[in-house]
C-alpha cells in the first residue's frame, strides 16, 4: 500500500510511518521543514526507497498543491491527515483571536485542503481511505468542562467537514473517517498522557486496515468504539 501522512516528523505521525515502513508499505511524509525531520530520515535509511518525505504545510494553500504535484501520477491507498497543532488553552477574557483563527486553518481546513489536492491520487486506488485525526475534544456531547475554545472548535469543524466528505465521496466508494488517538505521550499530549505513542499507533493501523465503506462518516476511538457527536 502507499501511505500519505501529514505532520509525519514526531510523535503519532512519525510513529505510524515507522509501523507502515516495517510491515513494507510506501509511506509519504508530510512535513513542513524536512531538513529538521531527522527521526524520519533515520526511518528511510532502512527502507529501501520506500519513504519520501516531502515539504507540505497544510496551512498554506500553495505549499498542498506543490506537494500534491511533488508526489506525481502515483495512487495513494490511504491519506491520513495527522497534522494539527494545539492552540492556546486560556480563559474567556484572554482569547487570541489570531490563534483561534490560526487553530481552525491548521487543523480543520488543512485537512480539507490536502483532502481536496490529493483526490486525484486517491482515485487512482481501489482502497481509498482517508483518515482525519480529530480529538473526543471536539464532541460537543461529552464537552463537560468548557474552554479550550480553539483547539475544541477546529475539531468539531473537522468532524462536520469529515461528514460532509464522507457523504460527497461515497459514490465514489471512499471511506472518510475522523478518529481519536486518545491523550497520548507526545510533545502536544505531554509526559501525563495516559496513552504510548506506540499503543495509539499500533491501534490506528489497525483501525485503518479493518475499515470498510460501511463505516464512512463515523467518529471513532483508536481502539475501535464509536465516538459521540
Amino acid at each position: 500500500m502507499r501511505i500519505v501522512i501529514t505532520g509525519a516528523n514526531r510523535g503519532i505521525g512519525l510513529e505510524l510511518a515507522r509501523r507502515y515502513l516495517d510491515r513494507g508499505d510506501h509511506v509519504d511524509a508530510a512535513v513542513r521543514n524536512p531538513e529538521a525531520a531527522r527521526e524520519l530520515a533515520a526511518l528511510g535509511r532502512g527502507a529501501g526507497g520506500r519513504l519520501r518525505i516531502l515539504t507540505c504545510d497544510v496551512g498554506d494553500d500553495t505549499s498542498v498543491r506543490t506537494f500534491a504535484t511533488a508526489l506525481g501520477d502515483v495512487a495513494v491507498d490511504v491519506l491520513i491527515n495527522n497534522a494539527g497543532i494545539l492552540g492556546k488553552w486560556v480563559s474567556l477574557a484572554d482569547l487570541d483571536f489570531a490563534d483561534v483563527t490560526r487553530t481552525v486553518d491548521t487543523n480543520a481546513v488543512g485537512p480539507l485542503r490536502v483532502t481536496a489536492a490529493l483526490l486525484p491520487h486517491l482515485r487512482r486506488s481501489s482502497m481509498r481511505k482517508i483518515v482525519n485525526m480529530s480529538s473526543r475534544m471536539g464532541s460537543i456531547a461529552e464537552n463537560t468542562d468548557g474552554g479550550a475554545y480553539a483547539y475544541r472548535m477546529s475539531k468539531a469543524a473537522l468532524n462536520m467537514a469529515n461528514k460532509s466528505m464522507s457523504l460527497d465521496l461515497r459514490g465514489e466508494g471512499f471511506t472518510v473517517v475522523v478518529l481519536h488517538p486518545d491523550w497520548v505521550k507526545t510533545d502536544m499530549g505531554g509526559p501525563d498522557a495516559p496513552i504510548s505513542v506506540e499503543e495509539s499507533a499500533a491501534g490506528i493501523v489497525a483501525l485503518v486496515d479493518r475499515l470498510t465503506i460501511a463505516d464512512t462518516g463515523g467518529f471513532f476511538h483508536f481502539r475501535g468504539h464509536t465516538l459521540p457527536w
